[in-house]
């Protein structure tokens, strides 16, 4: 097994090499937990994970999977506990926040139609797109994660993460394609949406002027796809400049009905003629603010 981590593809191991046991994929570096369905850990990042139907509240749909989090169950596989953001769920959520490519593994499931007959196959790279908390299947908090294929995967070739001192540096860098962190969805009602706040960020009064022009995101409040399937109208989107967006995606601070900020201080700024949905700022407390409270 190689020593160091390595995000990304594994030059021996193609896209639909299969494999029989644990055992084998760990050999390769494809996976390197010898049990678990996370490999990676909660300083690094989640270089890999399998899905095999081991959770109820597991979805795949191919392209997307909504893959949930480890622990919470007993010895038996039954869910009797609320699910932690730490070790492996910890992982997945740096996965997310430092743009970092997934490797995903399917494993043998009858009930799902893109999983192998038999054994494991490796299915490429996918980038961690959000990641939140509900109550699962079983009444018990489960942390979930919306995985997206990085289509144009064959770019991403290995990479060794390791810690750099300062005094070291690279003169002629390599050029790499490589996945970006986030996906900015700039929807006709999102533009709308700015204009009319003249790009001015409803949190920080902020407006952001470049060369080309003002500049802002539309961060939608409840986010739009499935499972959220949040609605593209005005009343589910915020203008906000960049730092607010990723603070508010990663649940860093959310709002009150009375519009007064959780989590920073302040109140959201609201010109008239914009309803905000009082539903999606209770959707996004509910499965996004208590990220502030975990390690």
């Amino acid at each position: 097994m190689p020593s160091k981590l390595i995000f990304g593809h594994i030059s021996s191991v193609p896209i639909g090499t299969t494999f029989n046991l644990y055992k084998e994929m760990n050999e390769v570096g494809l996976h390197r937990s010898t049990m678990g369905g996370i490999s990676g850990s909660g300083r690094t990042g989640a270089d890999s994970i399998v899905i095999s139907g081991g959770y109820e509240d597991d979805k795949d749909m191919g392209n997307v999977i909504i893959y949930t989090g480890q622990g919470g169950r007993n010895d038996s596989g039954k869910h009797v506990r609320d699910q932690e953001l730490t070790r492996g769920n910890l992982a997945l959520a740096i996965s997310q926040k430092e743009g970092l490519p997934l490797r995903v593994i399917r494993g043998k499931d009858p009930k799902n139609k893109f999983a192998p007959a038999q054994g494991y196959r490796y299915d490429g790279l996918y980038r961690v797109e959000s990641h939140w908390h509900e109550i699962g299947k079983s009444g018990f908090r489960v942390w979930r994660y919306r995985l997206e294929k990085i289509e144009d995967s064959s770019v991403l070739l290995e990479n060794n993460f390791s810690t750099i001192s300062p005094s070291e540096g690279n003169p002629h860098p390599e050029r790499k394609s490589i996945t970006t962190q986030r996906i900015v969805r700039d929807t006709k009602c999102s533009k709308e949406l700015k204009k009319h706040y003249d790009y001015q960020c409803q949190v920080c009064n902020i407006r952001i002027t470049t060369a080309s022009g003002p500049y802002a995101e539309a961060a939608h409040i409840r986010p739009l796809g499935a499972p959220h399937n949040g609605p593209d109208t005005s009343d589910n989107i915020l203008c906000l400049c960049p730092n607010h967006h990723v603070m508010f995606d990663l649940g860093a601070f959310s709002i009150q009905d009375d519009l007064k900020l959780i989590g920073i201080d302040g109140e959201l700024l609201v010109k008239k003629g914009h309803e905000i949905a009082i539903t999606h700022l209770k959707y996004h407390r509910d499965h996004y603010l208590d990220r502030i409270k975990a390690p």
